[in-house]
């Protein structure tokens, strides 16, 4: 008989709770969650009810969490801050821990992970999920078989998408740099992953410009409210929370349980439980009177070890979201582009090739599939058996990308090296 391993969840939140959470539990042939951690007591009632946790087993103080060791591995999916913190508990422990991004936005933090993994001995693998959603794995496969010839150069495109900007990065949990990573760690390190992931080699320098330009008082329409829901500009505003939350939300059939309508109010939402939080929530604040500082736009160059360079545009001011990126080798290009459900492969001279992304996927959860994709591989990792592709080590790589582009910025695009 195959062995089930033991799960605690620490954070059982949107990640948590909604997405790891209720992936691993639909496993029960493999996984058993038996222990969870959250500062709010509702969370901890609903999730706990639904993987079937003993209220005994379920605690809002991580203290009392961390006095012993209560699973085989351990879920981080708390707030960006915590999360070194928490890891290092963690692997003290004895835990093997699958930690969300980003790690931490320090260097020495970095070094001081990498040595307790080193003491301790747990695994760890990192929320890189895009490297285990199809349509990416593709193109590194494509890149793989020489397809395109030797890799030159990457132009990246993170399309974040003014509603998305608004909900997570003005008004939500990441919207601050007080309480969680700069955006180029917060949102941008599936992209600097990535791109390490294909061009495959340490990067050696970065440029990074971009600040925040639209998202504060002084832009704000005249007589704006500081509350949507008594706004003039309530029914006309592009990030109206009252368009965004209430009407969209009926617009979708009135889903009980669904992103971002259960961030803003608890599952199973209501009218009357989004106008509640609209009225008193974080959600329900107008775009130009909240407490946010990360950027809204952002361009990053890399040069790395082997030659290749990159450059990543990350932007809130576009309709939709999506990734693009394109590849350009010494005999072809590769273009991928999430918002046209296209994989183009192109080759000098020859006819293009045309793979629909919605083909490679697992569809039923986020990241192209790669939330399901990371937790399907999750047990095979654990029993030995399978690569740890976003092992810790891989993943400090691209902090420290994304620490030295931060530095970068805010030194006005001072080249810097990732390695000091």
């Amino acid at each position: 008989m195959a062995e089930i391993y033991t799960v605690a969840i620490l954070g059982v939140g949107a990640r948590g709770g909604d997405v790891y959470g209720t992936i691993i539990n639909d496993k029960k042939d493999k996984f058993r969650i038996v222990s969870l951690c959250d500062k709010k007591p509702e969370r901890l009632e609903r999730f706990g009810e639904k993987f079937g946790v003993g209220k005994d087993l379920r605690f809002t103080d991580e203290n009392e969490f961390f006095k012993e060791k209560r699973a085989d591995l351990l879920i981080i999916a708390t707030l960006d801050t915590e999360h070194a913190r928490h890891l290092l508990k963690a692997l003290e422990k004895g835990y093997d821990v699958l930690c969300e991004k980003p790690l931490t936005g320090s260097r020495e933090e970095c070094d001081r992970l990498v040595a307790a993994q080193k003491k301790y001995g747990g695994k760890v693998l990192v929320c890189h999920v895009l490297r285990y959603a199809p349509a990416f794995m593709k193109v590194g496969e494509l890149l793989d078989s020489g397809v395109i010839g030797r890799l030159v150069l990457i132009d990246a495109l993170e399309r974040v998408g003014y509603a998305h900007q608004a909900h997570s990065y003005v008004r939500g949990n990441w919207r601050n740099t007080k309480v969680a990573m700069p955006m180029i760690l917060a949102k941008c390190c599936h992209d600097l992953d990535l791109l390490q992931y294909y061009v495959g080699a340490e990067c050696e320098t970065v440029s990074s410009i971009g600040d925040l330009a639209y998202f504060k008082p002084e832009n704000a329409p005249e007589g704006a409210a500081r509350r949507c829901v008594d706004c003039k500009y309530k029914d006309t505003c592009a990030y109206s929370a009252v368009i965004n939350y209430i009407d969209r939300w009926k617009e979708s059939g009135q889903p009980e349980d669904s992103w971002p309508y259960n961030v803003v109010a608890n599952a199973p939402v209501t009218e009357e439980k989004l106008l509640k939080a609209m009225t008193e929530g974080p959600y329900g604040r107008c775009v130009f009177a909240c407490d946010n500082d990360v950027v809204d736009h952002q361009i990053t160059i890399m040069t790395f070890k082997n030659g290749v360079k990159a450059s990543l545009t990350m932007t809130a001011f576009v309709d939709g979201g999506g990734r693009r990126m394109v590849f350009h080798g010494t005999t072809g290009e590769i273009i991928f582009d999430e918002a046209e459900n296209l994989i183009s492969v192109r080759k000098y001279g020859k006819s293009r090739e045309d793979i629909p992304i919605d083909r490679l996927l697992e569809k039923g959860y986020g990241h192209g599939g790669g939330d399901a994709g990371l937790i399907n591989t999750l047990y095979d990792i654990l029993s030995g058996v399978a690569d740890e592709r976003t092992s810790l080590k891989a993943s400090v790589e691209s902090h420290l990308m994304g620490i030295a582009a931060e530095e970068s910025r805010l030194n006005g695009g001072r080249v810097e090296k990732v390695h000091k």
